[in-house]
């Protein structure tokens, strides 16, 4: 199993990095928030991510809520170093956004994923990541594992044409809260489990 850090904080990261652990880092504007960082700042604060965990995939949110601006926003996000993934949730509005980018050769992660089928159509789409949220199933009362379980079966099964020299699509554990979530992540065989250093240090 991979190991990704969820946050925004640059210590943490540089820590995670200094165990021989780290795969990938997946943040998004209101983590940063959470470092005291503002938004004007967050390219730059993304730019420094990258140079520090470089050759591993960094993931950048997108905002936008339409097709149009996410492949524009996408776009730019992805020049800013060539380790940025592109995070973008599963909508209507964001699969024609993930297809086109995927021929441009810009990397999705598929965010909020809380079904099989989801998971599917994003990776029939082109999406390099798919990142079910385990915690949010938890917290109201439904087992995130198992709806986890279908996923990496269903979306394992297949070849989709997109990302195959790169073992992809590869499936991202997250909303990760506890150690077991990660143990029976990878006993499922989850491709990564992105995880908050508070969780990873447990």
């Amino acid at each position: 199993m991979k190991f990704f850090i969820d946050t925004a904080d640059l210590d943490d990261i540089r820590e995670a990095a200094s165990w021989g652990i780290l795969s990938g880092v997946t943040t998004n504007p209101s983590l940063y928030a959470k470092t005291g960082g503002k938004l004007a700042d967050f390219e730059d604060h993304m730019v420094e991510i990258c140079h520090i965990c470089e050759g591993l995939p960094v993931s950048a949110e997108s905002t936008a809520e339409t097709t149009e601006g996410m492949i524009a926003e996408a776009e730019h996000l992805a020049s800013l170093a060539p380790n940025i993934v592109v995070k973008l949730p599963v909508t209507e509005q964001s699969l024609p956004a993930i297809h086109h980018l995927a021929q441009e050769g810009i990397r999705v992660n598929m965010t909020l994923v809380f079904s099989a089928t989801q998971a599917l159509l994003g990776a029939r789409a082109g999406a390099r990541y798919i990142s079910p949220f385990v915690g949010r199933f938890d917290d109201i009362g439904d087992e995130g594992l198992d709806h986890l379980a279908e996923m990496v079966t269903a979306v394992h099964n297949f070849r989709y044409g997109y990302w195959d020299e790169e073992g992809g699509p590869e499936i991202i554990t997250a909303s990760v809260r506890t150690p077991h979530h990660v143990t029976q992540a990878a006993l499922l065989g989850a491709d990564i489990a992105t995880v908050p250093f508070g969780a990873l240090k447990k």
